[in-house]
């Protein structure tokens, strides 16, 4: 694995930023994890109520219409930065999680999370040590083993929506899928 932080991680600053989109057409995977679309509307709201708060505390002066012009602002900056996180798997099967990637020769084995299964893995048996890409607007989530020696992390958490394409892109069978059922 190569988390963002660490020196060994060259996150392509010799490509250029076209060439690197060129690259991200030929990707197995691609999702970004955007916030629920009800979030803007929400957004609005909080924004014409702040705002009004605003303009009563600053008596009806012509400046209190900048009370809403700021909390739109940071509305939408805190949403849309909360929708940047992406996942990805490249035509060479390397993982992206966010910022950082795996190589699939690291990878031994996948499993998808379903919702009912999501605050288990991410409670009590959760490994210190696992590298997660969580975000709670999202219900499932995948389940990556890894096999390097090298690195201390077991296993990586990726939200993501459509956990049978990404384990499909990454060429791993759904361990999951394997269990038996509860009523059988």
């Amino acid at each position: 694995m190569t988390a963002p932080q660490s020196p060994d991680n060259t996150g392509g600053t010799s490509e250029n930023p076209a060439a690197r989109r060129d690259a991200g057409s030929a990707d197995l995977f691609d999702e970004r994890l955007t916030v629920p679309w009800w979030w803007w509307l929400a957004a609005a709201v909080v924004t014409g109520v702040v705002g009004y708060e605003i303009q009563l505390s600053a008596h009806g002066s012509k400046w209190s219409v900048i009370g809403y012009v700021v909390t739109a602002i940071l509305s939408v900056l805190v949403l849309w930065s909360m929708s940047r996180t992406r996942v990805r798997v490249t035509a060479d099967r390397e993982l992206q999680a966010h910022r950082a990637r795996l190589p699939r020769a690291v990878v031994a084995r996948g499993a998808s999370i379903p919702a009912t299964a999501k605050s288990a893995a991410l409670g009590r048996q959760l490994d210190p040590a696992a590298y997660l890409v969580h975000r709670f607007w999202v219900k499932t989530m995948v389940l990556v083993v890894l096999d390097d020696p090298d690195d201390p992390t077991p296993y990586w958490l990726v939200s993501t929506r459509r956990p049978a394409e990404l384990l499909a892109a990454l060429d791993l069978p759904d361990a999951a899928a394997d269990r038996p059922s509860a009523g059988a």
